[in-house]
């Protein structure tokens, strides 16, 4: 009996160490899937590998919107995750949702974690940065819109296959000749208010929205049925018509058709990249966005994409600890370059930028600087990116109001208006919701 008691007692004891020498567990809710999935995963096992303190577990939680509806439902249930991957559009919400998050600076300052603002590239870092200075959130899958094409295809249609159009015009030129070749999809557009009228409109330094896109003050209107804007949807719709674009659905659904070789152009984000690289049977190449060669101050830059990290209120300081030596981790210039070559994020230190172009890796991978260099040319109040409250909601409307243009039940200009217009009322309902906050 007295044996038994013992083994308990040293089993119980065993048991006691076990519990103590558990890692904390770092909840990171996310909304990347398929290869850019597997690049969150490997990140999570390269950090739990090189400490035993913490353990981050990644959770695939569906799409940028829905992953943020489960978050705030998690959060008043009062079982958020740690860490919440959140798309740009939903920046300005989660600023105002204040209770909700605590800003990275105070995480990292606390933590006792190294923590410069200094280090990141200036476009990405002043998109999350409130107007007191203070970083709310981590950068991380920073992006931004870039122009892919099918060498091989503009080789058969007897295009140079080393020269991407540079203009809209060169676009319809190129798409006629792919077309006359039997190509079917000359080109498609991926996340289409994000490509057509969001970056389109800082790469022509016109306004989006007033109030410099809404990083001056929440009473930001919206500007999208400018000439310019009509203009440039009248473009895409004739182009539809003629078969020359077709419209390929939401969000990132269309990317599948450029790399199953179905359309042979498309604008979307640089973080395709990986996708492209990995699973393209066909050469392709990379280059900025077309523009306008008439408007003036075109091209200038382009804004933001991609997502950042936010840090969920009333957790353990221990997990605090925890997320701030995960975020001192995924800073590192050899973490950072490693993720931009493989994925086409944007590297979010300028040591990492430094770090990949002393590698080689641009002169190796002709394109891959395209996204960098569209992001660091000096930024204008027009430019400097788009913040806006609601925003989720105001990108649905876009979609809703373009698909209306490719259909043909609307003009351009009655789309382009609806959308300012139901946009405007989403504004002035966030307006009045975060007044004083």
């Amino acid at each position: 009996m007295k044996f038994k008691v013992a083994a308990l007692a040293c089993l119980s004891a065993l048991a006691l160490h076990a519990q103590a020498q558990a890692p904390t567990e770092i909840q990171w809710w996310h909304s990347m899937n398929a290869v850019n999935g597997e690049w969150v995963n490997d990140l999570a096992k390269e950090f739990n590998a090189s400490q035993k303190e913490y353990k981050v577990v990644p959770t695939y939680k569906g799409t940028y919107d829905e992953s943020m509806t489960a978050a705030v439902a998690a959060f008043r249930a009062g079982n958020a995750p740690d860490i919440l991957q959140v798309f740009e559009v939903g920046t300005a919400t989660m600023m105002a949702s204040k209770s909700a998050i605590v800003p990275v600076g105070k995480v990292m300052k606390d933590a006792g974690q190294p923590f410069d603002p200094g280090a990141y590239v200036p476009a990405v870092a002043g998109y999350y940065t409130a107007p007191n200075g203070q970083m709310l959130s981590f950068p991380f899958n920073s992006s931004t819109t870039v122009f892919y094409y099918n060498k091989d295809a503009f080789k058969a249609a007897g295009l140079d296959p080393e020269k991407a159009p540079t203009t809209w015009p060169e676009v319809a030129l190129a798409a006629a000749k792919l077309k006359a070749n039997g190509h079917k999809c000359p080109i498609s557009i991926s996340w289409q208010g994000w490509t057509q009228l969001e970056s389109f409109s800082a790469w022509h330094n016109v306004e989006f929205a007033s109030k410099q896109n809404g990083l001056a003050g929440m009473d930001a209107r919206l500007k999208v049925n400018s000439p310019l804007h009509v203009r440039h949807i009248e473009n895409l719709a004739n182009m539809a018509k003629q078969g020359l674009f077709v419209y390929k659905g939401r969000g990132n659904a269309p990317e599948a058709s450029f790399v199953s070789g179905e359309c042979a152009m498309m604008t979307t984000s640089s973080g395709f990249y990986g996708n492209v690289k990995k699973n393209a049977k066909f050469a392709f190449g990379l280059a900025t966005l077309p523009y306008y060669q008439d408007v003036p101050g075109a091209p200038q830059n382009t804004v933001i994409g991609g997502a950042s990290l936010w840090v969920m209120a009333g957790k353990k300081p221990e997990e605090y600890k925890g997320i701030a030596k995960f975020f001192t981790f995924l800073s590192s210039p050899e973490v950072q370059s490693a993720s931009h070559k493989r994925t086409g994020y944007l590297p979010i230190t300028t040591a990492a930028f430094q770090l990949t172009e002393k590698s080689g890796f641009y002169k190796q991978n002709p394109g891959t600087e395209v996204a960098v260099n569209q992001m660091i040319r000096k930024v204008t109040d027009k430019s400097r990116g788009i913040r806006l409250g609601n925003y989720v909601q105001i990108r649905a409307i876009e979609d809703e109001e373009l698909e209306q243009v490719w259909a043909g039940k609307k003009s351009p200009k009655e789309a382009l208006d609806a959308i300012v217009k139901r946009g405007d009322e989403l504004l002035v309902r966030f307006e009045k919701a975060n007044k004083g906050k």
